[in-house]
């Protein structure tokens, strides 16, 4: 694999931890601001919608230039967009730069996916996939929390430098090692590419399996200290355990997602609804809760990273807006799963719900992978596709 696509998985992490950070943030930013903490909390749900709406139209924008030019200036306007928001005392000020650093993450995101595999070979698209969406776990296990430490000693602006500072040596990396060249397509000739039914299926599944792991995931922290019994003070451990898993789930993809994507996709389908279905029940067991943080963790993003990566596979002629439209389908579930998963609570379900929202998600996957098949068969991929696997 090419040394660039790892550096490319180096800003994702920078990125990434921007978008996760403000969880352990918000009350400082609420202070100092003078705002109330939903409001502070708004700052993460503009990240969430910027990266939904930002995706498609960064990615169509994207096309006129060439690879290299677009990811510098989405790195340059995340970068920029984290200093403005690092010095300012103005509240609707903090808020726009998160607007526009979604923005920037959206178009990056999408390009890097294009550049990775158009740089990677012919039959590893998910391999590069995993690699870069490798940035996002790592920045589950070390950055968020490193964020929160840094917002604890030295106040919240200084996770916003440490995220800018972040990017400099990935802006390097891609003006010296990312191929110039001339723009990559047309938004037209790449949009009917983006039409077979097969693609939208697969933007589906990916949006329902990221909506039951971003269901629980909000809140784990309430379901661990009220349902299990965990102290406060192994939280930190407990979500950094998540990320471990999720870090493994992308790299057992990287190695299966290109030879044995349907085996995958079925078997670690099945074993994630009857996962969440199990936590439910057995949630107020602490052994039993923690073990499954980590099967869980390993087991969503195995199967979320492989559905990624066949659907870059099936829009071989459409490689950036197909990322875009798989950024925007990743961030549609991180959405929908917490908005779901807090109706349940909020209906006095208590805090297990969230685990059974995730279940029928995922089972939902299921069901319209099962309703579709014959799509699946009827537009194979070029390179070890879902039917052949």
């Amino acid at each position: 694999m090419p040394f660039v696509v790892y550096l490319l998985g180096l800003a994702v992490f920078a990125q990434g931890t921007s978008e996760f950070m403000l969880a352990g943030l918000v009350p400082g930013i609420a202070r100092e601001l003078g705002v109330s903490i939903p409001a502070a909390g708004l700052l993460t749900s503009a990240f969430a919608a910027g990266m939904v709406v930002g995706a498609p139209l960064m990615a169509v924008l994207s096309l006129r230039w060439s690879r290299r030019s677009a990811l510098l200036s989405f790195l340059v306007a995340f970068l920029i967009a984290h200093v403005v928001g690092a010095v300012t005392t103005d509240y609707p000020v903090l808020l726009a730069t998160r607007v526009v650093a979604a923005l920037a993450n959206a178009g990056f995101l999408a390009v890097a996916m294009a550049t990775a595999i158009a740089l990677a070979p012919p039959d590893a698209k998910g391999r590069a996939t995993s690699i870069l969406l490798s940035g996002v776990t790592i920045a589950c296990v070390a950055g968020v929390p490193g964020g929160a430490l840094l917002g604890e000693l030295w106040g919240w602006r200084s996770a916003f430098w440490a995220v800018a500072l972040a990017l400099v040596p990935a802006i390097v990396a891609v003006l010296r090692s990312v191929p110039g060249g001339a723009p990559g397509g047309t938004a037209r000739g790449e949009a009917r590419a983006l039409r077979h039914p097969r693609l939208l299926v697969l933007l589906l599944l990916g949006a329902l399996v990221n909506g039951a792991t971003f269901s629980t995931f909000t809140y784990l922290a309430p379901l661990l200290t009220g349902v299990t019994g965990i102290a406060q003070v192994w939280l930190p451990g407990l979500l950094a355990l998540f990320g471990l898993g999720s870090f493994a789930g992308v790299t057992i993809s990287g190695r299966l997602a290109d030879t044995r994507p349907k085996v995958l996709l079925v078997a670690g389908g099945l074993a994630l609804a009857a996962g969440w279905a199990l936590f439910g029940l057995v949630a107020g067991v602490p052994v039993a809760a923690v073990a499954l943080v980590l099967v869980q963790g390993t087991l969503s993003f195995a199967v979320g990273s492989t559905l990624i990566s066949q659907v870059l596979y099936a829009a071989t002629t459409a490689p950036t807006l197909a990322g875009g439209f798989a950024t925007a389908a990743l961030n549609v579930g991180a959405v929908l799963g917490p908005w779901l998963g807090g109706l349940a609570i909020g209906a006095g379900l208590g805090f297990r719900s969230p685990l059974w929202v995730s279940a029928a998600l995922v089972t939902l996957a299921l069901a319209v992978a099962a309703a579709t098949r014959p799509y699946h068969q009827a537009e194979p991929a070029p390179a070890r596709p879902i039917s052949e696997a």
